[in-house]
């Protein structure tokens, strides 16, 4: 025993020095070691996989997830004796040697670093204080911090960012200059550059809130709902097909257009929460509230013919339970659909429970899903006067039949003997033979010529068929889309390993994970999706408003508070600024959860209004940004890079909702789409203008254009696209026909608008497209391109006539050619410069 001990100390004498070497090459230990910030990711990364919360996989009946687990009396002896890390077996093992005894083993591919080991150390010495995962604590609203002596910030967001920075030696960046400003806030808000009557209108404002009127007027244009739709499509995988198999088409515009109004008229979030996962159960649902509801019909579907619909039910519950856990909690809940959860407090049990709240949406799991056509109110008031109409037509008919016999009978006595001049001759033939032995063929025609020679009769039908006809029209003009319908649940049971083809699986009712706060309470009853939605946003939840507070940040800082914008769990990264994170949660909920006034309070902040540049010491000390003493400078999303260029151009079609629309696309682009075989056809005249959000979205073939961009194909939920630098999307902005028309009809502008010189021109291309002066440099490039290629067009004329008739813009007869062709190339480039198509 004696040995054993001396050769345990020895072993951590050596670790110790072994540490204390290693740590000096690694940043700093933190002075204060907490538990969640610190030591819960050093243990989700190497240890919840065999002893965490999945009971399956557990290894040693051990659980370090849990501070039972973890500080709880064991026959095994402690995990954890505070204060006294030497007699823990949980640090002894990280340090010990030989596969045998440390851990993780080595076949477990990954082990901490010695800095890690070093912080779990330090923890333990200061007492090994446990905290529940820090996203599942409730969200209160922190002190605003006080900063001696500094006249920077205007809102509590810079209180909490600078001190943070003065934490860390670290000073803000200068406020950017105006240009730079109104085009940050005009791509973040609304998706859109300034045109440069806007920029000098802000330049020359000498009032002291010309910054927030400026704000203001760009929260309160039609165009922002649509720069905020087109994150939450994203979120929620809008798209215009069914996604599996053949991927035909579906009917949902009307979800998308909801969506736009609802963040242009300021819906408050719990408000816009109950709508889409409950609209249909709320009392006396509004068209607008059924249509909110296709949220639950967003998901991809099937028509395949030999598909298994007990398979695919299983999968859109899956699929429910993913998006919904992630647009609204910030959860992975989908790991736990096959086995409890290998990091978080998720069960599989509670997947199924979840799933069981959407057993009430009537839907095909094979098949062509029923679409529902939903009137305006305008439509309908007149679907119901014609309705009326139609019946006062139809008592007219039915009150002018029995006359009409009446007098039938009359008439064909007044006949019998006559001569019968002026009668077909197949009338005369049935008026010869007597009533009763008359066939029902020929009775049905003297019927008819009968009721052919009655001019009220016949005027009252044919009102009938123009009524019917109206109708029908208007009908065709109502458009249709996905609802959701509740009907009798369907039964939920946990499917073991996620085999739909076992039924050995407990029955499950509707439930939320007991993890998370509050208790989901109904009385005697089941629980529906409008109970899920209301516990979403009760004040007790801890994760609904920081997810989405978390989300808006990203919107205008690049990325969020939270880097996982999915993941607020144990694998999940630490907030950089947790107490800031708390208290614009607090305030989004305490608001009213009002969306307009936290993005204000975002943008007027004086940490959104520092300068993108970066110097030499802020890129060795914080190269990524994470404490924000700089604005951040990104790539355009791919919907926007081409909102850009069709507004520099002028071609920009500024039309707020609608079907959606299909611009130029490659040939034969869709030739692998079977069931039925189609192809994409190309809109015309101003739809090939629309903004990028109402591009017809193709889950198996997202428009080529967009994906060169990093547009997802929303066949799932996405939180945040890549960034990619890539070669093609210079040859996308070169050379596809959106961007060349568009190049075409910039050209256009700068010849009739710029002036008659070439400086003159550049300048005004310049002003247009990036809205600053192109300095002496710039001008002197760019009039050598437009010199060359004017000299090439010059002397290849079919050259230029076969770029101007790219597009379906007209080409303008009273500019030359040739001119056009070369100003054309210019504006190519500069439509492909980096500052044309990047946020700073």
């Amino acid at each position: 025993m004696r040995t054993n001990n001396w050769l345990r100390m020895v072993m951590i004498g050596a670790a110790l020095v072994s540490l204390a070497g290693l740590a000096r090459s690694e940043a700093p230990l933190p002075r204060v070691v907490e538990f969640n910030h610190h030591v819960r990711p050093i243990l989700s990364d190497n240890c919840f996989a065999c002893h965490g919360p999945d009971e399956n996989t557990r290894k040693g009946n051990l659980r370090l997830d849990t501070e039972e687990g973890v500080l709880g009396a064991r026959k095994e002896g402690k995990v954890i004796v505070p204060g006294e890390p030497e007699r823990s077996e949980l640090y002894l093992r990280l340090i010990g040697h030989g596969d045998r005894q440390r851990m993780p083993p080595a076949r477990f591919g990954k082990k901490p670093t010695a800095q890690q080991i070093a912080i779990v150390r330090r923890w333990i010495e200061q007492g090994a204080k446990w905290q529940k995962h820090w996203s599942l604590l409730a969200a209160r609203r922190h002190e605003v911090p006080r900063i001696e002596g500094s006249t920077w910030g205007r809102n509590a967001i810079d209180a909490f960012i600078l001190a943070r920075l003065e934490q860390e030696g670290l000073k803000p960046s200068a406020e950017a200059d105006r240009r730079t400003l109104i085009r940050r806030l005009s791509f973040d808000l609304l998706g859109l550059p300034p045109t440069p009557e806007q920029v000098d209108a802000f330049l020359a404002d000498p009032a002291p809130d010309a910054y927030e009127k400026l704000v203001d007027r760009l929260l309160n244009s039609k165009h922002y709902g649509e720069r905020l739709a087109q994150y939450w499509l994203d979120l929620v995988r809008y798209a215009d097909t069914g996604g599996y198999h053949s991927d035909n088409h579906r009917d949902i515009a009307l979800y998308r257009d909801y969506v736009i109004d609802a963040f242009n008229t300021n819906k408050p979030f719990d408000q816009f929460t109950l709508e889409q996962l409950a609209g249909d159960l709320l009392p006396q649902a509004t068209r607008a509230q059924k249509i909110a509801s296709g949220y639950n019909r967003l998901l991809m579907t099937t028509e395949e013919g030999g598909a298994q619909e007990k398979e695919y039910r299983a999968k859109y519950a899956a699929d429910r339970v993913r998006n919904v856990s992630v647009v609204w909690l910030g959860l992975t809940m989908g790991c736990a659909e096959c086995h409890d959860h290998k990091f978080d407090p998720i069960q599989s049990k509670e997947f199924y429970r979840f799933a069981a709240f959407f057993a009430d949406v009537q839907e095909r799991a094979v098949g062509r899903q029923v679409q529902d056509r939903l009137p305006t109110p305008e439509q309908a008031q007149q679907l119901k006067a014609i309705d009326e109409k139609i019946a006062v037509l139809q008592k007219r008919l039915n009150t002018i039949t029995p006359e009409l016999e009446k007098a039938q009978a009359e008439w064909e006595k007044t006949q019998m003997g006559k001569e019968r001049k002026g009668l077909p001759r197949e009338i005369g033939a049935i008026l010869n033979t007597e009533p009763a032995q008359r066939t029902p063929r020929q009775k049905e025609a003297l019927a008819n010529y009968h009721r052919s020679i009655t001019p009220l009769l016949q005027s009252v039908r044919q009102e009938l068929a123009e009524v019917q006809k109206a109708k029908a029209d208007l009908l065709a003009k109502i458009p249709a889309t996905l609802i959701t319908s509740a009907g009798a649940p369907r039964m939920m049971r946990v499917l073991p390993r996620g085999n739909w083809l076992d039924d050995s699986g407990e029955v499950v009712a509707p439930g939320v994970p007991a993890s998370l706060a509050p208790a989901l309470s109904v009385k005697n009853r089941r629980a529906t999706r409008l109970d899920l939605a209301q516990w979403m946003v009760a004040p007790e939840n801890p994760l609904v408003a920081r997810v989405f507070v978390n989300r808006l940040w990203k919107l205008t800082f690049g990325q969020g508070i939270v880097r996982t914008l999915d993941d607020f769990g144990s694998q999940g990264t630490w907030p950089s600024h947790p107490q800031l994170l708390d208290w614009l949660a607090v305030e989004f909920r305490e608001s009213g959860w009002d969306i307009k006034k936290m993005m204000r309070l975002l943008v007027t902040s004086a940490t959104y209004r520092q300068a993108s540049t970066v110097n030499a010491e802020l890129r060795q000390r914080d190269p990524y940004n994470y404490l924000l003493a700089r604005q951040a400078r990104f790539r355009l999303d791919a919907e926007l890079v081409r909102d850009n260029a069709l507004s520099i151009s002028g071609l920009l079609n500024e039309t707020i909702g609608g079907p959606s629309v299909k611009p130029y696309q490659p040939a034969g682009y869709w030739a692998m789409l079977n069931f039925p075989k189609r192809e994409w056809q190309n809109d015309s005249g101003a739809n090939l203008y629309r903004r990028g959000l109402y591009t017809y979205w193709c889950r198996t073939f997202p428009h080529p254009s967009l994906v060169a961009f990093d547009a997802p194909s929303r066949e799932e939920c996405t939180v945040e696209r890549p960034r990619s630098n890539t070669p093609l999307q210079a040859l996308v902005l070169l050379n596809d026909p959106i961007y060349v028309e568009a190049a075409r009809a910039f050209a256009e502008r700068i010849v009739k608008e710029g002036g008659s010189t070439p400086e003159s021109r550049i300048q005004f291309a310049f002003r247009q497209a990036v809205n600053r002066r192109a300095v002496a440099e710039e001008v002197k490039i760019v009039a050598a391109l437009y010199q060359k290629h004017r000299a090439q067009f010059q002397g290849d004329r079919a050259a230029a006539a076969a770029l101007l008739t790219i597009g379906a813009h007209p080409l303008p007869r009273e500019i030359d050619p040739v001119e056009l062709a070369a100003w054309t190339s210019v504006a190519r480039v500069v439509l492909n410069l980096h500052e044309t198509i990047t946020r700073n």
